[in-house]
């Protein structure tokens, strides 16, 4: 899944303006223009490179912003701001990375993803679902496919529009 389809599928399910996602951007540290905003926004052929338009640390700041903007920064037990974490190290964490910054921005539980999964026609069970938001280090984590996070934008999709 390219990382721009992300966004653009982000963007309808929770109505987002051109100018709230550059809001987003800017809140998770990556300074985004409306040209550059156009360029994302375009659609990509299903068969390019993911990265073409949007990088892995972009997405996840745009990811990180959104949390920011709907749960609020993060403190430490001082009072000071905690910097977000940029977790998309390998392509292969992306899409489960993803669906924890989504789960934790939207404050979903786990019962809520289940509800979005199927909305979409998607039946996961607690454990697949456990799995793919464990730590990449854990032994029962599992890599979530295209599919998972397809499905959750659909599901979030139907349900807010």
């Amino acid at each position: 899944m390219n990382y721009n389809d992300i966004i653009i599928r982000l963007r309808y399910a929770l109505d987002l303006s051109n100018q709230e996602v550059i809001r987003l951007f800017t809140l998770g540290g990556v300074k985004m223009t409306q040209k550059d905003l156009d360029r994302i926004l375009t659609k990509q052929e299903e068969d390019s490179q993911p990265d073409q338009a949007l990088s892995a640390y972009d997405l996840e700041a745009f990811l990180n912003g959104l949390v920011i903007d709907q749960r609020g920064e993060r403190l430490d037990k001082d009072g000071q701001a905690v910097p977000p974490t940029f977790d998309m190290t390998k392509a292969d964490l992306v899409n489960n990375v993803a669906i924890k910054k989504i789960k934790i921005a939207m404050a979903y539980t786990s019962d809520d993803l289940q509800q979005l999964l199927a909305l979409a026609g998607a039946k996961v069970s607690n454990g697949e679902l456990s799995a793919i938001l464990r730590r990449p280090d854990h032994r029962n984590y599992r890599q979530a496919g295209d599919r998972y996070l397809r499905k959750l934008l659909a599901g979030m999709g139907k349900k807010y529009r």
